[in-house]
């Protein structure tokens, strides 16, 4: 087994992954196959057998690295192990929050207020795995730690480099993460070849050689494109990837082929061959044709978890995915159907509303019920004489957060159709906003009402800027963010749905209801049902005279999962059901008449 050398020192607990004395440590020869793990007091060093999984991915971006990640989490947590999953990004933003969400997709936050990859939101819908902002690393968050220290005078006059500082840091991380669970899997964005990439990729090949290469694997995401003139499944890219992949000194474990195509038993030989994995390594992963919640179904008719167990020889029992198999038989022969119009201004990029999206279909499997999805732009809304033909056989309409003034108004025709028409209406930060300003400027007759966000000068500021967000010049990590308590006001829709009085939900904004507005809109129907008491905050409104029509804050998306919808998405796809039902009724009724 050999041993490794690392420096190590008393005071912190403090050591070095490498064969190299400092002031204040000493030498230590320890066993390769365990990791180094730190104690805050004394000199020994304790060890836990762990095992580490790494996730790469090549040829193409968007091969699906997260959702394969989350899917293999939720299978080895199917077979009891305690899992963590993490994701490495190279881009040099410290953190997704300023992001285009057209460029990188919506940016999903957790409770402690990290604002993080989207695949995070894939990692929780899929697992019981809790989540933290040390879940999500970046090369920005890398840079940043290394030249801060380097400011300081921590490297003591060393010439600071990509290796080993930067790839330290990293592996730093890769050994915090490994506490008190069983496994960790770590998903690398980017594409294999990427420069901003390569400290991450190199410091994986460092964190193998000093753990023991038995104690790691690697899977890397492919592509193996189907050729409609040649009739057949090319390889070529997925051997040049895996070629890319050895020249920085990474062998692959496993292959997880993207394909349209089954791949075939020669097929996989051939691959086999090139790319120097056994051949049942070679994993199918064709696209779903239902849900991306097939996935943990079809890795496991792959054998998926079984060869990874298999690797790491780790004795865990697989057990059947009975949980799994009910979500998809809900999702593919559901009772019940409603079409839900989705109004944003990010409509092009699916990514954008990704967890909006995934909400929906939880609610839907709920309620035994699947949900089409029909997505309209907020500027279609602005130049559109008649809203009623975009709103045509809807059954419930929901407005996603956003920022900036583009496609504002059309949000704020989309809030006034569903109210005036009685359709069930959904409101998410954004959504709750536009809602108050449409029932301030339309019932409570303030005309002008408006957010100082897109008008500044607005005689009637019903939605203002935070008070503590008044003197906030940076944009990045700056706003309120991340879970906050509410207390909700009984007999309402919020306090039905969620059967509590308390309740804590993610945040990310700016803005809020202007609290001079309140009992004016309150004693024109317009109910607050939730309050965060520490600051007096309106986290929902309600409009009392219709059937069901809620906003919120908040973002209530980040905590739905596919075995248990979020209680506000479940209780908004029951109320469309429930329009659906009356305007059948009333349909049929007038049919029989005439």
């Amino acid at each position: 087994m050999g041993t490794l050398r690392i420096g190590y020192s008393s005071f912190g607990g403090k050591y070095l992954p490498f064969p190299k004395s400092r002031k204040g440590y000493e030498l230590l020869d320890v066993p390769r196959i365990f990791p180094p793990r730190r104690h805050r007091t004394g000199r020994s060093v304790s060890f836990e057998l762990m095992h580490y999984i790494f996730v790469t991915g090549g040829v193409v971006s968007s091969l699906g690295k997260g959702l394969t990640t989350a899917a293999l989490g939720a299978l080895l947590e199917h077979r009891g192990l305690k899992v963590r999953l993490q994701k490495f990004d190279p881009y040099l933003n410290v953190d997704p929050g300023t992001m285009n969400p057209f460029q990188h997709g919506e940016v999903y936050v957790l409770d402690d207020g990290a604002e993080t990859d989207l695949d995070l939101g894939h990692y929780e819908r899929f697992t019981t795995v809790p989540m933290s902002g040390k879940n999500n690393l970046t090369s920005g968050q890398v840079y940043e730690t290394v030249i801060l220290k380097e400011r300081k005078g921590a490297y003591l006059g060393e010439t600071v480099q990509v290796i080993p500082h930067l790839t330290n840091e990293i592996k730093e991380r890769l050994y915090e993460s490994g506490e008190d669970v069983d496994v960790v899997i770590t998903e690398i964005g980017g594409t294999t070849g990427d420069i901003e990439g390569l400290p991450f990729l190199e410091a994986m090949r460092q964190f193998a050689l000093e753990v023991g290469r038995e104690r790691v694997m690697f899977l890397h995401c492919t592509l193996l494109p189907y050729l409609q003139a040649a009739g057949e499944l090319k390889t070529k890219p997925t051997q040049q990837s895996v070629a890319k992949l050895r020249e920085i000194g990474i062998q692959p474990d496993m292959l997880i082929c993207r394909t349209t195509k089954p791949i075939t038993d020669e097929l996989r030989q051939k691959i086999s061959l090139f790319c120097n994995v056994p051949p049942k390594a070679v994993i199918e992963e064709m696209d779903v044709t239902t849900s991306i919640y097939e996935l943990p179904l079809m890795l496991r008719a792959e054998h998926l978890d079984d060869l990874v167990t298999e690797h790491l020889q780790i004795e865990a029992p697989a057990r059947p995915l009975d949980d799994w198999a009910a979500v998809i038989r809900r999702i593919k022969e559901p009772v019940h159907h409603v079409t839900i119009c989705v109004v944003g201004k990010y409509i092009e990029l699916q990514d954008a509303y990704k967890s909006v999206y995934e909400s929906l279909t939880h609610g839907g499997i709920q309620n035994d019920c699947k949900v089409d999805i029909r997505r309209i732009d907020a500027e279609l809304l602005e130049s559109s004489s008649d809203p009623a033909e975009l709103f045509s056989g809807v059954h419930g309409i929901l407005v996603p957060g956003g920022f900036g003034e583009r496609g504002i108004e059309g949000k704020i025709c989309t809030a006034r159709y569903a109210r005036e028409n009685r359709i069930p209406y959904f409101g998410i930060c954004l959504g709750m906003q536009v809602a108050v300003i449409e029932y301030a400027r339309n019932v409570a007759n303030f005309e002008q009402a408006h957010s100082t966000e897109f008008a500044p000068r607005t005689p009637h500021p019903v939605i203002d800027i935070m008070k503590d967000q008044k003197s906030v010049t940076d944009k990045g990590g700056s706003m309120r963010v991340g879970a906050y308590t509410c207390t909700l006001v009984p007999e309402t829709l919020s306090h039905d749905a969620y059967g509590s009085s308390e309740i804590k939900e993610r945040h990310r904004h700016r803005y809020e209801l202007n609290n001079t507005y309140r009992n004016t809109l309150r004693e024109n129907g317009l109910c607050t049902s939730g309050i965060n008491r520490e600051r007096d905050l309106v986290e929902i409104i309600e409009v009392t005279n219709h059937p069901w029509m809620v906003g919120v804050q908040f973002h209530p998306e980040f905590r739905s999962k596919p075995h248990k919808a979020h209680p506000l998405f479940a209780a908004f796809i029951h109320a469309a059901l429930a329009y659906r039902h009356a305007y059948q009724t009333h349909t049929s009724t007038d049919m029989a008449k005439a």
